[in-house]
C-alpha cells in the first residue's frame, strides 16, 4: 500500500515518523534503565520487574524529593532568624508549590508519552493490516540482526504474523521496545502519587514547627529529617540492590548537605521581616 492511500492523519505520522522515534528514544531514556554492566551484590534467583517495582520507586523518590528540598527551604529561612510563623508559611507554601509542581509534570510527561506511544502502536497496526508481506520481511530482519538464521527468522515472523493480535503485540515489543502487558500509564495516576509522596516527604520538617518553634523546632527538624533521610536511603537499596547501609549514610550526607548549606546562605542573609 502506498503513502498515498493512507488517510492523511497517517500519512502525516509517517513523515514525522523520525522525529517521533527520536521522542520515543528520550521518553525511554527517562526511565533511567539500569546498566548492562553487573555491579556487587548477590541475586535471589530471577529478576522479574513489575508494576509494584516501578510504583515503588516512584514512591520512594518522590517521598526523597518533597523531604530533600523542603528541610531544606525551611533550613534556609529558619538560618535568617524568621519568625516560627514565616518559617510555617514558608514550608507549607513550599510544600504546596513542589507537589503541584510534581504533579503537574508528572501528569503532562506521562500525557505525552502516552499519546506518542499509541500513535505509533496505531500506525504499526495499520502497516500490517495493509502491508502484511512487508511487516513480515521486517520482522524477520529483525530477528536475523538477534542472530537468528535466515531461514529460521521468516518462518518464525510468518508464523507470528498469522494472528494479527500477536502480530501487533510482537512488533510492539521488537520494532517499539514497547510493553503491551506492562500498559502504557496512567496520567492521573502518576500525578496523584507523586503529589502525594512529595507532600509525605516535604510535610515531616515542616511538623516540629506546628508545635513548637525556636531552636527547639529547628533541631527536632532536623533530627526528624535526618531519620527520614536515613529510612528513605535504606528503602533505594529494595529497588537498586545496594547495600542498605551505604545507601542510607549517602542519602543523609546529601539531605545533610543541602540543608546545611541553604541554612548557612539563611544566616549570612539574616533577612529580617518588619511589619
Amino acid at each position: 500500500m502506498s503513502d498515498g492511500a493512507l488517510p492523511p492523519e497517517d500519512r502525516k505520522t509517517k513523515e514525522n515518523l523520525p522525529a517521533l522515534t527520536g521522542l520515543l528514544g528520550r521518553l525511554r531514556r527517562r526511565r533511567r534503565r539500569p546498566s548492562m554492566t553487573p555491579h556487587p551484590g548477590s541475586t535471589d534467583g530471577e529478576q522479574v520487574m513489575t508494576g509494584k517495582s516501578g510504583a515503588l520507586r516512584a514512591a520512594i523518590f518522590g517521598i526523597n524529593d518533597g523531604l530533600v528540598s523542603n528541610v531544606s527551604l525551611i533550613m534556609g529561612v529558619a538560618g535568617a532568624a524568621q519568625s516560627n510563623d514565616v518559617i510555617l508559611l514558608s514550608g507549607i507554601a513550599g510544600l504546596l508549590a513542589g507537589a503541584f509542581s510534581m504533579g503537574a509534570g508528572e501528569y503532562i510527561s506521562m500525557k505525552v508519552q502516552r499519546e506518542v506511544f499509541e500513535r505509533l502502536i496505531h500506525l504499526e497496526a495499520h502497516e500490517i493490516a495493509s502491508m502484511p508481506e512487508e511487516e513480515t520481511i521486517e520482522l524477520a530482519h529483525l530477528y536475523e540482526r538477534k542472530g537468528v538464521p535466515a531461514a529460521l527468522a521468516m518462518e518464525l515472523s510468518h508464523t507470528l504474523m498469522a494472528d494479527p493480535k500477536v502480530a501487533l503485540e510482537t512488533h510492539t515489543r521488537e520494532e517499539l521496545g514497547l510493553d503491551p502487558e506492562a500498559g502504557l500509564g496512567s496520567p492521573w495516576g502518576a500525578a496523584v502519587s507523586s503529589f502525594l509522596t512529595f507532600s509525605f516527604g516535604a510535610i515531616v520538617p515542616l511538623v516540629p514547627f506546628l508545635f513548637t518553634s525556636g531552636t527547639a523546632a529547628v533541631v527536632l527538624a532536623g533530627v526528624l529529617s535526618a531519620i527520614m533521610l536515613t529510612a528513605v536511603g535504606a528503602a533505594m537499596s529494595l529497588v537498586t540492590g545496594r547495600n542498605p547501609v551505604v545507601s542510607a549514610l549517602r542519602q543523609l550526607g546529601v539531605g545533610v548537605l543541602a540543608a546545611g548549606i541553604t541554612y548557612g546562605v539563611g544566616v549570612f542573609l539574616g533577612v529580617t521581616v518588619t511589619g
